[in-house]
C-alpha cells in the first residue's frame, strides 16, 4: 500500500506541475507564443515599389520600372456546380490571353480541384493590359472568396533605349559576396529613384507556399521620383556607333568616349566598350570614369601650361631636340616617334608635334633643382584631386610629389611626357575641357533634376566649378593656337582630321602599357582629346582606345582622332547654325537684292 500510495501521490504531484505549466504557458507566456505561431504561418511579404524613370535631356525614356503580373488560382474556393459550369469558359479565355491549348488549361484547372490545390500557378509575366483581361473570365470575374483569384504584381526594369550608356544609366550587378548593389546613376541616386515599399499579409498553406490573405495590400508601394539627365540621345548614338566600328576595326580590347557641353559641363553622351572572348562588344565597365591609367602625350599640355605660367619658356622659345633621344642614367632613354628627330624647333611646335625629347627637356631643364616648383603648378591646376562624380567608383588620379619615399630622379622627366601619373579619361576631358572654356573649369553633370512630372522638381542640378581659373589668359591663347595647329598645320600630329566645313583643337596620345612588365609585350592606349569647333567651342570630347592590334594601328592620329573627328563632324552638322542679318542694313537695299541676300543665307 505505501509503494501504491507513493506512485498516486507522484501522480498528483506531476499533474500539479502540468496544470501550473498549462497555466503560466496560457497566462504568462501566451502572448509570445501566438506571436511565433503567427510568424510561422502569416508573414507580411514585401513589395517593392516602381522605381522612378530615368530621362534623357529631350525626355526620352532611358530607364522605366514595367509591371508584370502573376496569375494564380485557389481551387478550393469555388463550388463544384460554380466550376463546372465555367471551367469550359475559362479555358477558352484563358488560352486565348497565355496562348496554351485549352484542353491543356483543362486538364490542369481539374487537377488542381481533385488535389484542393490552394495556390495553383495559371501564368506570370503577363502585362497589365493581360491581367485585365483575365480579372474579365468567367469564375475570375466573381470575387475572391467565390473565384479564387489571385494575383501577384512583381517590378522589372527595362531600357526602351536598348543598352545604350548601360554602364552609366546603371542596372543591378552581384559582388564576390553574393550582394546585389547598382551602379551608375541607379546606384548613385537610388534614395530618390526607389520609392517606399509596401505590404501583402500572406499565410502559409500546403506545400510551404505562402497565399495572400486579403485582395488589397496593406500598405501600397510609393512610386520613386524620375531623374531628368543630361545624355542626348542622338550624341549618344553617334558616340556608340562611331566607337564600336573603330574598336572592331582595330580589334582593340576596350575603349570609351565623353562628349561634354564645353560652358556647362553636361555629359552629353558616354559609351564604354569591353571585348568578349568571341569579338564582340558591349557595356562592360565604365572605363571612362573607373579607369585610371598613364595619359601618354595628352598630358604634355599640362607639362607645357606649367612651363608658360612660370615663364621658364614662351612659345616662341627655341628647343633642341638633337637626334631625337635623350638618356638618362646611362640606360633609360626617351625617344621620338620621328626617327632622327626634329632638330631644334619652338616650345610650340614641341607640344603639336608632340615631341618626347622636347617636352622633356623643356620640364627637365628648367625644374630639376626644384621639383616642387613644377609639381606645386600641376596641384594648384587641381587634377591631383578626384572630380566627385555621383557615380561610384571613380578612379583616383596619381601625381607623384617629391616628398613622396619613392621619388627617384626619373619622375620629373618621365611625367613631362605622361608617364608614371594616371588620371581617368573623365578627368582628363575636365582638364582639357578648362582650356576651352578659357580657364574655368567646370564639374561635368550628368543629371538636370530629380523629380515627379507635373510637380515641382525635387532637386536642380546646376554648373558647378571646380576651379575659376587653371591658369592666366595669356597662356589659355598660346596653348589654344598650339591646340588648333596639331590639326590645321601639315607637321602637326592629327592633321589627318582636319576639316574644311569646321575647325578643331586637340591633342593625340600614344602610350605604352606593360613596357615594365617581364615576359608582357609592349601594348599602347591611343587617345584624344580636343574640342570643337576651335574659336567658339560647344563640345569637347575625349577617345581612349586601349590595346588596338599593332599590326593594324596604335597611334592616337591614327586610332582614336578619326573617331573625334567622325562624332565631331556629325554632331556639328547636325547643330542649327546662327546667322547674323543687319536689319538696318538691309532697308537701304531694293526688294530684289533683300530677297537675293536672303536665299543665299538660307
Amino acid at each position: 500500500m505505501y509503494r501504491s500510495y507513493l506512485v498516486i501521490f507522484s501522480l498528483f504531484v506531476f499533474s500539479m506541475v502540468l496544470v501550473g505549466k498549462l497555466i503560466h504557458l496560457q497566462f504568462f507566456q501566451g502572448e509570445k507564443y501566438r506571436e511565433l505561431a503567427s510568424k510561422r504561418t502569416l508573414k507580411n511579404d514585401i513589395l517593392q515599389p516602381s522605381r522612378g524613370n530615368i530621362y534623357a535631356d529631350d525626355g526620352s525614356i532611358m530607364a522605366t520600372s514595367v509591371a508584370r503580373y502573376e496569375v494564380r488560382w485557389d481551387a478550393a474556393v469555388p463550388s463544384k456546380i460554380i466550376y463546372q459550369s465555367k471551367k469550359n469558359e475559362l479555358a477558352k479565355g484563358l488560352s486565348k490571353i497565355i496562348n496554351i491549348d485549352k484542353n491543356e488549361i483543362l486538364k490542369k484547372l481539374d487537377k488542381a480541384v481533385n488535389k484542393k490545390n490552394r495556390y495553383l500557378l495559371i501564368a506570370k509575366g503577363l502585362s497589365y493590359s493581360q491581367q485585365k483581361r483575365v480579372k474579365k473570365l468567367p469564375l475570375f470575374k466573381l470575387s475572391r472568396n467565390k473565384g479564387g483569384l489571385i494575383i501577384e504584381q512583381q517590378i522589372f526594369r527595362e531600357h526602351p533605349l536598348g543598352r545604350i550608356a548601360e554602364r552609366t544609366i546603371g542596372y543591378e550587378v552581384q559582388d564576390n559576396k553574393g550582394k546585389f548593389l547598382r551602379v551608375g546613376l541607379e546606384g548613385a541616386f537610388g534614395q530618390y529613384l526607389k520609392g517606399d515599399e509596401g505590404r501583402r499579409l500572406k499565410q502559409k498553406i500546403a506545400g510551404g507556399q505562402w497565399k495572400p490573405i486579403n485582395d488589397n495590400n496593406e500598405k501600397e508601394p510609393t512610386e520613386g521620383f524620375d531623374i531628368h539627365t543630361t545624355i542626348n540621345v542622338n550624341i549618344q548614338d553617334i558616340v556608340h556607333a562611331a566607337l564600336l566600328e573603330q574598336l572592331d576595326k582595330f580589334e582593340a580590347d576596350h575603349g570609351c568616349v565623353v562628349v561634354i557641353e564645353t560652358s556647362t559641363g553636361k555629359v552629353k553622351a558616354i559609351a564604354n566598350l569591353g571585348r568578349t572572348e568571341v569579338g564582340t562588344y558591349y557595356e562592360k565597365l565604365n572605363y571612362a570614369v573607373g579607369e585610371a591609367h598613364e595619359p601618354g602625350s595628352t598630358f604634355k599640355l599640362i607639362s607645357m601650361i606649367a612651363a608658360l605660367e612660370d615663364k621658364v619658356i614662351d612659345e616662341n622659345t627655341l628647343i633642341k631636340t638633337g637626334d631625337g633621344e635623350l638618356t638618362f642614367y646611362g640606360k633609360y632613354k626617351v625617344r621620338d616617334s620621328k626617327k632622327g628627330g626634329y632638330g631644334t624647333i619652338s616650345a610650340g611646335k614641341v607640344l603639336e608635334v608632340s615631341s618626347n625629347t622636347g617636352i622633356v627637356k623643356i620640364i627637365n631643364d628648367n625644374y630639376k633643382n626644384n621639383p616642387k616648383r613644377f609639381v606645386d603648378r600641376i596641384y594648384n591646376m587641381g587634377i591631383n584631386k578626384p572630380i566627385g562624380l555621383p557615380i561610384k567608383g571613380e578612379g583616383n588620379p596619381k601625381i607623384p610629389y617629391p616628398n613622396d619615399a619613392d621619388w627617384d630622379g626619373l619622375d620629373l622627366p618621365w611625367m613631362a611626357y605622361g608617364y608614371g601619373v594616371a588620371m581617368t579619361p573623365l578627368q582628363t576631358l575636365t582638364f582639357y575641357n578648362a582650356i576651352a572654356n578659357n580657364g574655368e573649369m567646370v564639374k561635368p553633370r550628368f543629371i538636370e533634376k530629380i523629380g515627379v512630372i507635373g510637380e515641382l522638381p525635387q532637386q536642380i542640378f546646376g554648373k558647378e566649378i571646380l576651379n575659376p581659373s587653371i591658369c592666366s589668359q595669356s597662356t589659355i591663347e598660346k596653348v589654344k593656337t598650339m591646340m588648333f595647329n596639331v590639326i590645321d598645320k601639315k607637321w602637326g600630329t592629327a592633321h589627318n582630321i582636319k576639316d574644311r566645313d569646321f575647325t578643331i583643337a586637340g591633342k593625340t596620345g600614344t602610350c605604352q602599357v606593360d613596357y615594365n612588365r617581364i615576359g608582357k609585350e609592349v601594348q599602347y592606349i591611343s587617345s584624344f582629346v580636343g574640342y570643337f569647333p576651335a574659336k567658339k567651342p560647344q563640345y569637347s570630347c575625349i577617345v581612349v582606345i586601349h590595346r588596338p592590334n599593332k599590326r593594324l594601328g596604335y597611334y592616337g592620329s591614327t586610332v582614336a582622332a578619326p573617331v573625334f573627328k567622325k562624332i565631331a563632324k556629325k554632331i556639328y552638322t547636325a547643330t542649327p547654325k546662327k546667322v547674323h542679318i543687319d536689319l538696318d542694313q538691309i532697308k537701304s537695299l531694293s526688294p530684289e537684292i533683300v530677297e537675293n541676300k536672303l536665299e543665299n543665307k538660307h
